[in-house]
């Protein structure tokens, strides 16, 4: 399992995922769940995947495919919104699912991926979709500005308390890491190394990419402060009465 999210907030987006595909007591994989795609000058995507790796790789392939040779399905460059790049992408992703689904569910294996999507496309306002294994999408809004895949459970709480549409894109990023060391403190399948991309509106390039391993300093310094503060704010809540 692993855990992806995106933030869309006014001044842009934040994609963070982490890099977990299994674990065990002895065995655990890593893959990068973050994946860049810029077809043209006009347009910029970010794909963060979940679920089935050896479906999301053959996704990947496809729509590289498509954009080399493009059929009537269409492909990302064909996309003048990107709520259609969405529908293309969940088109494509369960047409492969229902491919290789029989084999996968006679060998107890979930022929499942679910993604989240953000960019832009032109002069479009940039968004932020979640894709799901069915094939059909969901927009993030200004009253909900975060999507999450994976094990959300763990990383929900901060964000619903701290996510704000107004929030600058450098605490959205922040705030996607915390949410990303709680994910990992508190589920086994979720872990480093982490990745976390900024884009400002009408950039059409990533304005910064991160890769943070497990021993990294800020990271770890993030997550002892985070983990500090919390303990604090406990110790300063009104004192229950027992009598």
């Amino acid at each position: 399992m692993t855990y992806c999210l995106g933030i869309c907030i006014d001044q842009g987006l934040v994609l963070a995922s982490d890099s977990r595909t299994s674990a065990g007591v002895d065995y655990a994989s890593v893959y990068s769940k973050m994946h860049v795609l810029q077809p043209g000058p006009d347009r910029l995507f970010v794909l963060l995947s979940a679920g089935n790796l050896a479906l999301s790789q053959q996704l990947l392939c496809y729509l590289e495919r498509d954009l080399a040779y493009p059929g009537a399905a269409g492909n990302l460059n064909s996309a003048r919104y990107l709520f259609e790049a969405a529908e293309y992408i969940g088109a494509t992703n369960l047409w492969i699912q229902n491919q290789h689904g029989p084999a996968l569910r006679a060998s107890g294996q979930a022929p499942e991926v679910t993604l989240i999507l953000g960019g832009q496309i032109g002069a479009e306002p940039p968004g932020l979709f979640i894709i799901y294994p069915q094939g059909n999408y969901m927009a993030a809004s200004a009253q909900t500005p975060f999507l999450q895949i994976g094990e959300i459970k763990y990383g929900k709480p901060m964000l619903d308390r701290v996510a704000r549409f107004d929030m600058a894109l450098e605490d959205a990023a922040q705030l996607s890491l915390v949410s990303l060391d709680a994910a990992a403190r508190s589920n086994i399948s979720v872990g480093p190394p982490y990745e976390v991309a900024l884009y400002r509106r009408d950039g059409l390039a990533l304005s910064q990419r991160f890769h943070f391993e497990g021993n990294d300093p800020f990271l770890s310094q993030l997550s002892g402060a985070w983990h500090s503060k919390v303990c604090d704010a406990f110790q300063q809540l009104p004192r229950f009465q027992w009598s």
